[in-house]
């Protein structure tokens, strides 16, 4: 974690902006009182030693001096040892809907951003308890991993807008879902979810989601945002609102009843909320009334000082304004200046790398100890210093992975992914993005994307043949993916022999003895349609062997014709 150890001084950075307004008024005075002893131009020619460039790089080379100086005062610090404390606490996990209907201003100023408001009002009335964060559109994620770092909880949910998420849409049961499993396992502690949204929901079955989260003892708690008659949806940036395909202006209404409903089925409360605080002592008052247990909670008990960043940033740039003059120097101009300050640099690249090859080995050192956690500030640390760096980044991929924070780790993975030609150049990193693959695969297979997971796994065996474990996953990964397209495709012809029978019109005996047979017949195919995700290693041999001969053909056809393309430029050179 990083923080300041003397936050007090960053108000002195107030300072930068002033002095850049005073120097640009001086650089204009300056200007205005030129002009009055004759031609700026001819001047210049009278003048060949002026450089007014210079003089900007000095100001600009000292104004970056002393905002280093000013951090260094501050006191820059990273947390470095973790220390588990006992609390006094409840468990919260907040779903947050940033879809676009949010953004309608019936709750002033609207509907996110009043939510935001009353979320971080809520977490300042937090002490001991843990917050988590998630927001859900058309689909769910956690924003904010389950904490009692309430600095962070408020930064996440400052910088929520519904540009966030792509997919459009209100999976109010998917965000129950994720909440549902986002909670610190083992905890006895009461644990509630606080859910804010205008209960569009059109995705899934948020009622079936509550109920399941109820019989795990989590009760799930709405806030309805918006007016039950509905507003307009501004559009970012212009004075109009929303429409439809019919170019119609869409508005959008709080679904009170669907919010009422949800709230019976996860056994908590249903309270709307308005330009009042009404919402926020409701939901306050509810908190409250759970049983507070001990927690465990994870705080940084040691911090580092890292104020020599800083420091060696402000003496490089004093060095630099210090060998900068004001004007052309005859003399001056023999010395290689850039040269100078090319060296400096490089010594500065050279401590950062060195920096992050130690937090690099004592993420390793935790990693081998099974101490993930630990090991996944550690290489948070070395991509402070470096964010381009490989090892850190394909360590931290696996110290998540073996948190079970799948999705964290699938986003460092795919910036290794982008990466691929480069790591292509050697045998190491080769073999780190078959290992990059693999681990892909096995998320997908965790989230029963098969059809992901059966290219995350051929894109590893290309690059690593040799690996068994990867084979069998392939073939597990096809055989599971094969299973799921016939159980759809049964799903879909079910689907249409129900509504042939619907729109049948015949009469109600024949209708009685046809029900009989189509229920045998559903009951047959659903008997059929189980999958079967057990396989032996001989089919799961037998269809790699199947897959790999199929890779080994095309690779021949295209060294083929390869060298009948060099062949035919070959003859063409000849003639």
């Amino acid at each position: 974690m990083f923080r300041f150890a003397h936050p007090d001084f960053l108000y002195l950075l107030f300072l930068v902006p002033a002095l850049v307004v005073f120097y640009l008024y001086a650089c204009l005075a300056k200007r205005r009182a030129i002009k009055r002893y004759g031609n700026p131009l001819l001047l210049a020619e009278l003048m060949p030693e002026v450089s007014p460039k210079r003089q900007h790089l000095k100001f600009w080379l000292l104004s970056g001096a002393i905002t280093m100086v000013i951090f260094v005062m501050a006191g820059p610090q990273f947390g470095t040892k973790l220390e588990t404390v006992k609390r006094q606490g409840v468990e919260i996990m907040v779903c947050l809907d940033v879809s676009n209907s949010m953004l309608a201003e019936d709750v002033s100023p609207n509907r996110l951003d009043k939510a935001k408001q009353m979320l971080s009002r809520l977490t300042d009335g937090f002490t001991n308890d843990k917050v988590g964060l998630i927001v859900f559109a058309g689909d769910a994620f956690t924003q904010l991993p389950i904490t009692s770092d309430y600095i962070s909880a408020k930064m996440f949910l400052s910088s929520i807008n519904p540009a966030m998420i792509s997919t459009q849409g209100t999976a109010i049961g998917a965000a129950i879902n994720l909440a549902a499993r986002s909670f610190t396992p083992n905890e006895s502690s009461d644990k509630a979810i606080v859910l804010i949204t205008d209960g569009e929901n059109h995705e899934d079955d948020a009622v079936g989601a509550a109920k399941a989260a109820a019989e795990k003892g989590i009760r799930v708690n709405i806030v309805g945002m918006g007016d039950p008659k509905g507003a307009p949806i501004p559009i970012d940036g212009s004075n109009n609102y929303m429409k439809d395909k019919e170019g119609n202006v869409v508005i959008t209404k709080l679904n009170e009843e669907m919010a009422q409903g949800i709230a019976a089925a996860g056994n908590g409360m249903y309270v709307r909320a308005d330009n009042t605080n009404s919402a926020l002592k409701a939901l306050q008052q509810e908190i409250d009334k759970m049983n507070k247990t001990e927690l465990d909670s994870k705080v940084y008990s040691e911090y580092d000082e890292q104020f020599q960043v800083f420091a060696w940033i402000a003496l490089f740039l004093l060095l630099a304004d210090f060998l900068t003059l004001d004007r052309k120097n005859r003399v001056f101009r023999k010395v290689k200046l850039f040269s100078v300050l090319l060296l400096l640099v490089m010594g500065q690249t050279a401590v950062a790398q060195k920096a992050e090859r130690q937090h690099v080995k004592a993420g390793n050192k935790l990693y081998e100890s099974e101490k993930f956690t630990e090991s996944e500030i550690e290489y948070r640390k070395s991509l402070e210093v470096n964010p381009r760096s490989v090892e850190g980044t394909y360590n931290l991929g696996n110290a998540l992975y073996k948190q079970g924070k799948f999705p964290e780790a699938a986003e460092q993975y795919q910036l290794l992914a982008g990466q691929g030609e480069k790591l292509m150049e050697t045998p190491e990193g080769k073999e780190r993005l078959s290992g990059v693959y693999h681990n892909m695969g096995n998320i997908f297979m965790n989230g029963k994307d098969y059809g992901k997971a059966v290219e995350a796994y051929k894109q590893s065996l290309r690059l690593n043949p040799s690996d068994d474990e990867t084979r069998y996953n392939l073939a597990l990964a096809q055989k599971l993916l094969s299973d799921q397209q016939n159980q759809d495709q049964s799903q879909d012809q079910q689907n249409d022999d129900k509504q042939e029978n619907k729109d049948q019109k015949d009469d109600q005996q024949q209708q009685q003895q046809q029900q009989p047979q189509d229920d045998q017949k559903q009951d047959k195919t659903q008997q059929q349609q189980q999958p079967n995700e057990q396989m032996s290693k001989d089919n799961a041999q037998q269809m790699l062997d199947a897959f790999l001969q199929d890779e080994k053909d095309t690779q021949e056809k295209v060294k083929k014709a390869q060298m009948q393309q060099q062949q035919r430029r070959k003859t063409e050179k000849e003639r």
